[in-house]
This record gives structure tokens, C-alpha cells and sequence, in this order.
């Protein structure tokens, strides 16, 4: 399958999400380090990133920063939103959600959910994943690779027999 093709803008967009989500480097241990632009006509309209552990999501400061410009906009979020975030895209209306790195774990616009795209919902949000998505991996990588290491020891037969 051929990659989407993405505009200079989209571009511009994913990397200020990028430099967004660095902002939260020491803050949002052991949550993943997130940024979303909200974005419309080329203008940005909202930006947030995630602060704190158990925090508002990137998403949410975006989308409050936004308010009504949301609608019909883009958001470029760093990370494939959680069913959480990605139902507020859908209630925000907006018309358009880039993301870098899929979520195999929580994602729900299209790996583990596909809250944008159901049928059910009043409003659908074209969702396309992918953009600058090794770089978006390479901030989230001691994120999951923390959640892997917790994941595996709990699991080993040592750990759950103390």
C-alpha cells in the first residue's frame, strides 16, 4: 500500500507537535510524551502537550486552546489518540486528524478502536497515521519500552511467586 501523501504543512505541523511533546520530557514519566497542534487554514488555533503524569491529555489543551476554531480543522497529534481524546476530536468536530506513531496498546482511531470512523457517531474525522512517524516512535520509545520492561516482570513465574 502506498503512503499518503502529505503537504509541506502537514510536515510543518507534525514537527511542532514534536517539539510540543519534548516540553513534557521530565514531567510526564512514566506517561508518554505527547504534543498536538490543532490547525486551521494553515494557522495554528490550538497547541498543547501532556504535562503531567495523570494529566489532561496533549489533546485536551489543544482542543481547549481551540475551542470553537476547532471545527473543521486538522489536529496533528504525535501519538494515535486514546478512545478518550479521540472522542473528543469527534465532539470538537474536527475535519482531520494526522498522527505519527500508531498505539498497538490503546489507540482508538484504527489499531485497537476506530472511534473516528464510527458509523454510529453524528460527526466522522478523516484519520490518517504515519507522518513523521519513525521520529514520533523514536520521543515514545523510553515510554514503551518502560511499559514492556513492566509488562514482562509481571508476568515472570519469580515476580508473581514473591
Amino acid at each position: 500500500m502506498a503512503s499518503p501523501a502529505f503537504t509541506a504543512i502537514d510536515h510543518a505541523m507534525m514537527a511542532r507537535a514534536l517539539r510540543l511533546a519534548e516540553r513534557g520530557a521530565y514531567t510526564t514519566r512514566p506517561n508518554p510524551m505527547v504534543g498536538c497542534v490543532i490547525a486551521h487554514d494553515g494557522e495554528v488555533v490550538g497547541e498543547g502537550f501532556h504535562q503531567r503524569k495523570g494529566g489532561p491529555h496533549a489533546e485536551v489543551f489543544a482542543l481547549e486552546a481551540a475551542g470553537e476554531r476547532a471545527r473543521g480543522a486538522t489536529a496533528y497529534v504525535t501519538l494515535e489518540p486514546c478512545p478518550m481524546c479521540a472522542g473528543a476530536i469527534v465532539q470538537s468536530r474536527i475535519a482531520r486528524l494526522v498522527f505519527g506513531a500508531w498505539d498497538p496498546k490503546a489507540g482508538a482511531c484504527g489499531s485497537i478502536f476506530d472511534i473516528p470512523a464510527e458509523r454510529r457517531l453524528n460527526h466522522r474525522v478523516l484519520v490518517t497515521g504515519g507522518l513523521l512517524e519513525r521520529e514520533s516512535r523514536e520521543l515514545l520509545q523510553e515510554f514503551f519500552r518502560a511499559k514492556r520492561d513492566t509488562l514482562s516482570e509481571s508476568s515472570s513465574p519469580s515476580k508473581r511467586a514473591s
